[in-house]
């Protein structure tokens, strides 16, 4: 059985995104957005435990007992001059499994991910909200390490991130930039993000905001003149509006609507479809906040939002299906993929002809 590090190495080398530890299946990875077996030799309840208990060691975590006690652990650790690791521990079938994620000290390169410039162009931003969305492993953090370090590189300020994990490192450069690991240097986002306000910002990056009072600190953080940069599991514009809008009470409703229609500067939705060329590729729908826009919101009809995306594709704004569509032409993504992503496949449809 191959030793920690050397599974640690392979999956730096292949720029696996994940490690899969599971009694019954081979030791796999996950590259490019494939699951692929390391051998053909199924690991074992046995295996698994030592394999875990090995990275308990190297992560400096006391005792694994505590895992089948409690039946899950998350935590995150650095290798020297390897990576940065996110470990999600736990137990099925009365066996230890975990799922690893790697966590790159390179920065990805906005242009070879295919990031727009209209996404990039963000970084300009100097207060606000600015929400990138899409599905899980979509890329989504990705996009905001790219705009952060734009941020970093071209700009004198302090930027904050709250993260859980933290998934990129994020050096110093014109900017000084604090990192912060919920449940490792803040017990969790409400009082983290509540002692930042303290702490002189300019940026502020949330990993995700996930329920009330997070969306409630964000939204505060935008108002008092400080850009804020978050995720959520939504797909399109229209659809990141109701979802924040629909967290609060009936009777906070409109005010949020206010609040939204006032610091929303843009949100990006995002997919990674298969791709022939580059493994995946990024399609990204792009709403940046105008007077339209902004009246929409306030007026409780997100639903139209498309309609105003599709208006200005091309003048700042891009619809999904235009950024599929654009995939396809350029020979990045099949036919079949163009169709099983699009948002309006009928219309695709007529567009591949």
């Amino acid at each position: 059985m191959k030793k920690i590090i050397d599974i640690f190495r392979y999956a730096i080398e292949k720029k696996a995104s994940d490690i899969f530890i599971i009694a019954g299946r081979p030791l796999s990875y996950k590259i490019m957005g494939e699951i692929v077996s390391a051998d053909d030799v199924p690991l074992t309840a046995e295996d698994t435990y030592v394999i875990i208990y090995e990275v308990f060691k190297i992560a400096k975590k006391d005792n694994i007992d505590d895992l089948y006690n409690i039946g899950d652990a998350d935590f995150s650790f650095s290798v020297p001059k390897l990576g940065r690791f996110r470990v999600s521990a736990y137990m099925q079938r009365n066996s230890y499994a975990a799922v690893i994620r790697s966590v790159f000290f390179d920065l990805p390169n906005p242009h070879k991910l295919g990031i727009p410039d209209d996404v990039m162009n963000l970084y300009t931003k100097t207060k606000g909200l600015i929400l990138i969305t899409g599905p899980a492993g979509s890329g989504k953090s990705t996009t905001l390490a790219c705009i952060i370090d734009k941020i970093n590189s071209e700009r004198n300020c302090h930027i904050m991130t709250f993260e859980d994990p933290i998934e990129f490192i994020h050096k110093h450069k014109k900017s000084i930039v604090s990192q912060r690991e919920i449940t490792t240097d803040s017990k969790d986002y409400v009082s983290a993000l509540r002692s930042a306000l303290r702490q002189a910002p300019d940026v502020m990056l949330i990993g995700e905001m996930r329920d009330l009072q997070t969306i409630e600190i964000a939204l505060t953080a935008a108002e008092t003149g400080h850009l804020v940069l978050s995720t959520l599991h939504t797909t399109g514009a229209a659809n990141t509006m109701d979802r924040i809008i629909d967290v609060f009470p009936s009777n906070q409703q409109q005010q949020i609507r206010i609040q939204l229609s006032m610091q929303l500067r843009a949100v990006i939705s995002q997919h990674l479809i298969p791709s022939p060329v580059l493994g995946r590729a990024a399609a990204f729908e792009v709403m940046v906040v105008n007077n339209a826009v902004s009246n929409l919101i306030r007026d409780s009809k997100v639903h139209q939002l498309n309609s105003v995306i599709y208006s200005l594709d091309g003048k700042g704004m891009k619809s999904m299906d235009t950024s599929i569509l654009e995939l396809y032409r350029s020979g990045m993504i099949t036919k079949e993929n163009a169709l099983l992503y699009a948002m309006d496949p009928d219309a695709m449809a007529r567009k591949l002809i």
